[in-house]
């Protein structure tokens, strides 16, 4: 199992790979959305958000209006290291169960596209 520091790293590993998208393909797929993920096994979530600009630090701090997030992901610590390491395909998670993810369909569509 992964530390929650492992866990914080490789989300901010996340939003560094985000950035390093091309402009266009971000206007293409991104729209304004706030995040929620939930490490299931140490009982930790962190909170962000998506945008034109990047995709924010994610911080175990939620956000102040109350609102559950527009984008929930469930994941296993280990897991989401190996995701964002590139070890565990994103779509294999999704479709073996190991990761959740609830959204719109929407949003379910443009994220399959960044991913």
């Amino acid at each position: 199992m992964a530390s929650v520091d492992e866990c914080r790293a490789a989300l901010d590993k996340l939003a560094e790979q985000f950035g390093e998208l091309d402009q266009e393909t971000r206007s293409k797929h991104v729209v304004d959305r706030t995040l929620s993920c939930r490490i299931t096994d140490l009982d930790v979530t962190f909170f962000g958000r998506i945008h034109q600009d990047g995709l924010e630090a994610f911080t175990d701090v939620p956000p102040s209006d109350g609102r559950p997030a527009d984008v929930r992901i469930r994941v296993a610590s280990d897991d989401l290291l190996s995701m964002v390491n590139g070890e565990l395909d994103m779509a294999k998670a999704l479709f073996g169960g190991r990761v959740k993810i609830d959204a719109s369909l929407s949003d379910l569509f443009r994220l399959r596209k960044l991913l």
